[in-house]
């Protein structure tokens, strides 16, 4: 028996006439399996791991019971002046992504196309707008947005403050870097602060976001330390693992229990042996429940993923005396900003430096960004020699996994790189 799937069958027909009460069931669910990870963790999973995906649950149920004291957010917002308001940050596509691991992602999106959401549109925008929509979601105190990489990311955050309520922010990000952009972004970065000032009634210390910026340096220097090490170790993790990982490089950087995390994560590693299998370079989003790449990839050194490149969007140190400038430049300098022509030369760059065996690049259902992209991507890995694998698939909606599709090209680029 599906276990999970018989769980999220009785969330969703709670839901129907009881919402409340089917978010206390999902609350009731996290926090079942937050227990089971510290009495009973998976042996094979490392400590580091294990402290990655406790946090990441507690996070999502912090923001389920306190949602208050919780903004809404994408995975590009300035995480770190939110911060210093003492709101929780969880992202659209990390909300999304926990609906679909109980398994009602069918009746969210299903909900979401009801009201008129169009079928094409990315799943994780119809599962988040599905979850809020239903009432299983609690609307938070705010939300931020950017409008870089993603052109639904307006238009869904617009549908929360229409339908719900919830004030949106969003943050224009110009397509290049120059001093008139980074100025135009940070003048829209000082409207955010004034609105949150108002919101939560906390005044602003520009001192409290510089010692921000100070532990996200540090985290991001433990993590590049991390990185060597993983270039050459095996460290056991899953499609999942790799995911929550943004929790870590994006959601909560900055924190000082964030900056512990990878401390520690720089030290554990250096217990692991060195790998034998295949490194794999991975681009874009991962489609963790799928079946195959499971078995491939979970706790599997033979091919082995050393990173994702959503994790290293930006790695350059910020300069904490002048901090809103340096958020500025680094959401204008994101590789998933400007030309694709820029990221594709920038993971070449990756995958050099982590000696990478073949890339995988994995194209999500309404995503024109990974799609658009995938054929410039080819021509850089083949000018170096990598061989790379493109794959097309729903990274959330399990109705739209081609199963068989994905099987037989993965084992045959597999078996090729062998």
């Amino acid at each position: 028996m599906d276990y999970v799937k018989t769980f999220g069958n009785i969330i969703t027909r709670t839901s129907e006439n009881h919402p409340a009460a089917a978010r206390k069931l999902i609350d009731a669910g996290l926090t079942e399996e937050l227990v089971r990870m510290k009495i009973a963790p998976r042996r094979e999973m490392p400590l580091g791991m294990r402290r990655l995906n406790y946090e990441a649950m507690d996070k999502v149920r912090r923001g389920l019971r306190d949602p208050e004291r919780s903004c809404w957010t994408n995975i590009f917002a300035p995480v770190e002046i939110l911060e210093c308001f003492g709101l929780n940050c969880l992202s659209m596509e990390c909300l999304s992504s926990f609906m679909s691991g109980f398994k009602i992602e069918d009746y969210l999106i299903n909900e979401a196309e009801s009201t008129g959401i169009a079928p094409t549109m990315c799943s994780y925008h119809k599962n988040f707008i599905g979850g809020v929509d239903s009432g299983i979601l609690p609307k938070a105190a705010a939300a931020v947005t950017t409008s870089m990489v993603c052109d639904g990311n307006i238009s869904t955050f617009r549908h929360m403050e229409l339908k719900h309520g919830v004030k949106c922010f969003v943050i224009d990000i110009p397509y290049a870097w120059s001093p008139e952009a980074e100025k135009y972004v940070v003048d829209q970065l000082k409207e955010l602060i004034s609105l949150m000032e108002r919101r939560t009634g906390k005044k602003f210390d520009i001192d409290e976001l510089r010692e921000t910026l100070r532990r996200e340096n540090k985290s991001r220097a433990y993590y590049s330390e991390f990185l060597k090490e993983i270039k050459h170790r095996y460290y056991p993790k899953t499609m999942t693992l790799d995911l929550f990982m943004l929790f870590a490089t994006h959601l909560d950087i900055g924190t000082q229990e964030n900056m512990e995390f990878f401390r520690y994560l720089r030290s554990d590693i250096r217990k692991y042996p060195e790998r034998q299998g295949k490194g794999i370079f991975w681009v874009h989003l991962m489609p963790y429940y799928q079946k195959t790449l499971q078995s491939y990839f979970n706790y599997q050194e033979q091919y082995y993923v050393q990173a994702i490149d959503m994790n290293l969007d930006y790695m350059k140190k910020l300069d904490p005396e002048h901090p809103l400038e340096a958020l500025a430049r680094k959401m204008i300098l994101n590789i998933y900003n400007g030309p694709y022509e820029r990221k594709a030369k920038h993971i070449a760059n990756l995958v050099r430096s982590f000696e990478s065996d073949a890339v995988i690049n994995f194209c999500h259902w309404g995503c024109k960004q990974s799609s658009g992209g995938a054929m410039l991507l080819r021509e850089e890995m083949q000018k170096m020699g990598v061989p790379i694998l493109i794959l097309d698939g729903d990274a959330l909606d399990r109705r739209n996994s081609h199963d068989g599709q994905i099987k037989t090209r993965l084992e045959a680029f597999l078996e090729m790189i062998s």
